[in-house]
């Protein structure tokens, strides 16, 4: 369990309420510590994958555990943000349903023995969510950069929707299968 891999998943959970506090608290240059710990975290989740699989070091802890990390992270991020007035809390819930909705595809999916892997859908809108966030975070600090951080969330929006369409779409015969057995 304590790997390097597993080791940056616990840092990037730690780093999540500390994200929150930082964003939510008053104090000098707050936004440049909020965007360094966030991009921190981000790139943690970058590396656990990484090491984990050249090292051969992928565990059920890790994987368990990774879901859970990114989740804390973007939801903790995004409700700072709602909080801050910098993103709609519309479209925080939706990126947070979003993000439930899948969870519990995969779990039912799960249940049939058939993982569900991240596809590059899903990757993407990770992506764009780590640069809607980096966006508004900074626009916090320089307003000048409110109109690229609104447009970031936007596409960031859309492959949030995108993304659990084609999960659900491609993945519905599982669920089917489910109600099929009940």
């Amino acid at each position: 369990m304590w790997n390097v891999p597993n080791s940056l998943t616990i840092f990037r959970i730690v780093l999540a309420p500390v994200l929150v506090v930082v964003l939510l608290t008053e104090f000098p240059e707050k936004e440049f510590w909020g965007l360094g710990i966030f991009l921190l975290a981000a790139l943690t989740d970058i590396l656990d994958g990484i090491i984990a699989r050249r090292t051969n070091r992928i565990t059920v802890t890790g994987a368990l555990l990774d879901p859970i990390a990114d989740k804390l992270l973007m939801s903790g991020a995004f409700i700072s943000l709602a909080e801050l007035g910098a993103a709609p809390a519309w479209m925080v819930f939706l990126i947070i349903a979003r993000e439930f909705a899948v969870t519990g595809l995969r779990l039912v999916a799960l249940e049939h023995g058939i993982p569900i892997a991240a596809n590059r859908l899903g990757k993407a809108k990770t992506t764009s969510q780590v640069v809607a966030v980096s966006l508004l975070i900074f626009s916090l600090r320089y307003p000048a950069w409110g109109l690229l951080s609104s447009i970031a969330l936007w596409v960031a929006i859309a492959l949030t929707v995108v993304s659990m369409v084609v999960y659900f779409w491609q993945n519905w015969h599982v669920v089917a299968a489910s109600e099929a057995r009940r």
